[in-house]
């Protein structure tokens, strides 16, 4: 379309009267007029997994462009185009986004793509994959019983079901849900397989268990059939060495993933997890997981490539694996092309650089045609050469593109865009006449003033474009014009040039000298033309003063002269300050010095050149020293603990001298990461700090604080616990921190160490089956790192853990005391903490209801409270300690009574009867499933915080004692041996209220 423009403006041309133009017809061919443009994607589809249970019967590819005109959209399914016409049933575009109906798995799985397409051209989306997702149900075949002999590992299989993707994440069920299985170091999930690993089988391993899949990509989850595991006792438990069974791949990650490797052995004693990377040390992004067997590689870098090696350890032996983590990268654009419009007949290079590992490939389009470059090189542009380019980079790992229009316009000369404005200049100053009409081709120009045309000469000169006139005289003044011209047409535009006389700088600003805090002033004056106004600009270092915005440090007054005021002038105000005399027509500056002495400024470069457990050696290079010599320096630190807070550092020499450029900092903690910076101070004060330095680590060193707080106990029979209080992180002094425990009966020598590798433990569990019960242990604790073992903690006394009571309580009564409480007591048994009183109806048992009260261990007895009316209720009472519950008593029936009446009596009168007023009600009568009456309760309630009086009675009436100008309630309740029934209530104001209730009663009798 442009280019057949092109043609018929020439053919135009040809039948144009000279000095006519043409440009109005054509410019839309112009690159500002022209308001269109070629498509932009705003959304491109992605991957998607459609899950084949999913209730929604549609899935949605997003393409859409902005275009102007608006773009008309096509899509591909695996390089083919898909007919939505023809296949309506299942495909429909809604602004661009193709709607799949009903998929369907064998005809909409593949690769889609869109493409956007408007007059300027045609740009291609990226591929996106459509994929089924499933997770099918577990085998309904029954899983074999797993038996393992006590003490040797097992592996309990998870035979995952088909499904897709591949990631699947895995947890096991013990017995029943959701009762799901802590890892620990004895017990791993590998997330690879699914499957259970035990390094040691103990008895309490003894269940059934479930594998649980999850598909997080479909929202599923799908469980196995329960798979028993059987230990079998063996006496004495053997020792096995270590065997490792879950070891991770050589493995490939792209930079910035995470990445988690595993390992994990089986044997007794459990296995210790170690890592390491060959040639080197591991990542400082790095984390252990599971007691060990994770090692987490945090946001990977390409330095983090190489061998790493894990190894299984315990007293019997060891096994190791090792294997090559690879970390490559996706295309990254280092440099990408970008929309541009270039003139007709000009050249251009459109270029794509990118990074990745493997390095990609780029290859080219133009309106969604391949073009077989490496770069895109253009020789005089043509119309033709206009269009929608892409730029594609792509290695295995993904594709990543880069989109961009050409825009090639051809345009004749007009300087509706850019009119000539008349120029003011003074006298023997340089003047430049600007003549920028928009065109293309580029035009040719030629100048005239008044009716001479110029030429160039030693003081005129440029002819391309602008008109450069040299130490202007008042002959110049006038008006010129400028001529524009190429193959489309011509133009020209007429400016005038004003000539004045010159500004000039009377009173220069003069130097200045002053401490921090002072005032300083700079003055200026200057002359200038009379018929022009002037402006006074101030500036200091190049930079113009913002009055308002700096307003709080600078001052100005003057007219014709002018006088800058620097208020308590500080370090970062000297500098050079300029005074700049303007007008409409020229320009003159002065400048002069303001010198500023204050404290220092902030020193450069800190660094640590040298480093041992517990100190630096730190090098820095002197700041400005502001015009007063520095006479110290203190150095500062942060670390890890300290919460971004800075403290002063201790250092040799103690005193820092004010010519020093090296210091050593002293009193550190081994292995810790710390940043420093350097003050530096004069007699005007201390100074800004210096950029922190890198972080360094100090050294490792062998712990020197053992764990506090050494104690344990409890438990269940055949184990001894022991905690402690974790050593804080900063005493670690080193990597691989870890505690060694050493027990030992006390009435015997030898000690028994065990190794906890997590430095974060502050529990341990030895279980021995051959360990008697509450037997007295002597424990002590020492942490360790890889440069060595601490000292011991001191010696606790941990007693082992008891058995669990052997004895069921004997009930001695349980009897019910209302409809809604029973009283339940038994005989103590030897050996509890306390006890469990559980009951229940015979319809709570079936729903699994039943209820517990909790008793303490020195009570024989408990209250029983909100039971059901009239129900028939099963009780059993246990023993309990730290080991576990004993047996249950025998089980005891309690019927609770019927519920009394839910009618409150109906009181029926009051009477004053000398200092007494009698109450009288009607009877209760208890309906069959309620309890007899068998009195009344009427409470007696002053109002205020005096005592109230309960009375019991048998009768329907009662005298109840007045009391002197008080307010009173009177409530009544009908009792019975299943409770108190609804409460009737009656309120009395005073004395006043009786004494007129006494005369009714006068008047009545009268």
């Amino acid at each position: 379309m442009l280019r057949l423009a092109l043609l018929l403006h020439l053919l135009l041309l040809s039948f144009t009267p000279a000095g006519a133009s043409v440009h109005e017809e054509f410019a839309d061919l112009c690159g500002d007029g022209a308001v269109g443009f070629g498509p932009v994607f705003e959304k491109q589809p992605v991957d998607t997994i459609y899950p084949e249970e999913s209730l929604e019967a549609n899935i949605t590819m997003n393409c859409q462009a902005k275009a102007n005109p608006p773009a008309t959209y096509r899509w591909m399914l695996n390089d083919r185009e898909i007919d939505i016409g023809a296949e309506r049933k299942h495909y429909s575009l809604t602004e661009g986004n193709l709607v799949i109906s009903n998929p369907v798995k064998s005809k909409h799985v593949g690769k889609y793509s869109c493409s956007a397409t408007n007059m300027y051209g045609t740009i291609i989306s990226k591929e996106a994959s459509v994929q089924f997702g499933y997770l099918d149900p577990f085998s309904t075949d029954e899983r074999t019983t797993v038996y393992v002999k006590e003490g040797q590992g097992a592996v309990v299989l998870c035979a995952p079901p088909p499904h897709f993707p591949a990631k699947l994440s895995f947890r096991w069920i013990f017995n029943e849900f959701p009762t799901f299985i802590q890892l620990d170091n004895r017990r791993y999930v590998c997330q690879t397989t699914g499957n259970l690993y035990i390094s040691k089988v103990e008895s309490s391993d003894r269940g059934n268990y479930s594998c649980i899949a999850s598909s997080h990509s479909i929202s599923k989850s799908v469980f196995s059939n329960y798979i028993p595991l059987q230990p079998l006792t063996e006496r004495p438990n053997r020792k096995y060495p270590a065997d490792l069974r879950v070891k991770f791949p050589d493995t490939t990650a792209l930079v910035g993933q995470n990445v988690t490797l595993e390992c994990f052995a089986l044997g007794n004693p459990v296995p210790e997890i170690h890592w390491r990377k060959m040639e080197g040390h591991l990542p400082q992004n790095h984390d252990l997981r599971m007691s060990g067997s994770q090692l987490h590689l945090y946001n990977i870098q390409v330095k983090d490539s190489g061998i790493y090696k894990c190894e299984a350890i315990n007293s019997k032996g060891k096994d190791y694996h090792s294997a090559h983590v690879s970390v490559e990268a996706y295309p990254e654009w280092v440099e990408h092309i970008t929309s541009k419009k270039k003139e007709l007949h000009s050249n251009y290079t459109m270029s794509c650089k990118a990074s990745g590992k493997p390095e990609p490939k780029i290859r080219w389009l133009k309106n969604g045609h391949q073009i077989d470059e490496k770069d895109v090189h253009f020789r005089n542009l043509t119309l033709d050469n206009s269009g929608m380019y892409q730029c594609i980079a792509e290695n295995r790992h993904g594709v990543i593109y880069a989109n961009a229009e050409l825009q090639v316009f051809a345009c004749p000369p007009t300087f509706e865009h850019n009119p000539i404005k008349t120029v003011m200049v003074a006298k023997t100053s340089r003047a430049v006449l600007e003549c920028r009409p928009y065109a293309a081709p580029k035009p040719s120009f030629t100048w005239s003033q008044g009716t001479e045309l110029l030429s160039n000469s030693t003081r005129l000169g440029g002819f391309d474009g602008s008109l450069e006139i040299r130490d202007v005289t008042q002959s110049d003044e006038g008006q010129y014009t400028c001529f524009a011209s190429n193959i489309l047409g011509k133009a020209s535009s007429v400016v005038s040039l004003a000539v004045t006389d010159s500004t000039r700088i009377t009173l220069p600003p003069s130097d200045a000298d002053v401490n921090a805090g002072e005032d300083a002033w700079m003055r200026c004056a200057a002359s200038h033309d009379p018929s022009l106004d002037i402006t006074f600009i101030w500036s200091v270092d190049g930079r113009v003063i913002d009055l308002d915005k700096d307003s709080q440090h600078y001052e100005r007054n003057g007219n014709s002269s002018d006088e800058l005021k620097i208020k308590k002038a500080q370090v970062k105000h000297a500098g050079v300050y300029s005074c700049t005399a303007q007008t409409t027509a020229d320009n003159v500056t002065a400048s002069a010095r303001l010198i500023v002495r204050g404290p220092p400024g902030a020193p450069g470069g800190v660094r640590v050149i040298n480093k041992t457990e517990t100190t630096v050696t730190l090098q820095w290079s002197r700041g400005a020293d502001n015009h007063k010599s520095i006479s110290k320096y203190t150095i500062q630190y942060r670390d890890d603990f300290s919460k971004d807070a800075w403290s002063n550092a201790r250092t040799s020499p103690a005193d820092v001298e004010g010519n020093a450029e090296m210091a050593t900092v002293v009193n550190l903690f081994p292995w810790t990461e710390y940043e420093f910076r350097v003050i530096a101070a004069n007699i005007l004060g201390s100074g800004d700090p210096s950029k922190p330095s890198p972080k360094e680590r100090t050294l490792d060193a062998v712990p020197v604080v053992a764990p506090s707080e050494v104690g344990g106990g409890g438990g269940t029979g055949r184990e001894l616990i022991i905690t402690w209080t974790p050593v804080q992180p900063k005493y670690h002094y080193g990597p691989n921190f870890g505690y060694i425990l050493a027990f030992k009966p006390q009435d015997q020598k030898e000690w028994k160490r065990m190794k906890v590798t997590d430095s974060e433990s502050k529990r341990y569990i030895h279980k021995d089956p051959s360990m008697a019960p509450v037997t007295p242990f002597d424990v002590k604790i020492k942490a360790f790192n890889s440069k060595g073992e601490g000292p011991f903690s001191i010696e606790a006394v941990v007693y082992s853990g008891q058995d669990a009571p052997s004895e069921a309580p004997a009930v001695i009564e349980g009897r019910a005391l209302s409809a809604l409480t029973a009283i339940v007591s038994w005989k103590h048994v030897a050996n509890v903490e306390g006890y469990k009183v559980k009951f229940w109806t015979n319809q709570q048992d079936r729903e699994g209801r039943a209820q517990e009260v909790a008793v303490s261990g020195m009570e024989n007895h408990t209250r029983i409270e909100g039971l059901k009316p009239n129900s028939e209720y099963n009780i059993e009472v246990r023993g309990y300690n730290s080991a576990g519950y004993g047996p249950p008593s025998k089980r005891l029936k309690v019927q609770t009574k019927k519920p009394p009446p839910d009618r409150p009596p109906k009181i029926i009168g009051t009477k004053v009867k000398g200092q007494f007023i009698n109450i009288a009600w009607e009877a209760v009568e208890p309906l069959s499933n309620e309890s007899k009456v068998d009195g009344y309760r009427v409470l007696f309630k002053p109002k205020g915080n005096q005592t109230s009086t309960l009375y019991t009675t048998n009768k329907r009436s009662i005298d109840i004692p007045l009391l002197a100008d008080k307010e009173f309630v009177v409530e009544i309740r009908a009792h019975t041996e299943g409770g108190v029934g609804a409460v009737s209530q009656i309120g009395f104001p005073g004395n006043g209220f009786i004494l007129f209730l006494f005369f009714c009663e006068l008047i009545d009798l009268k």
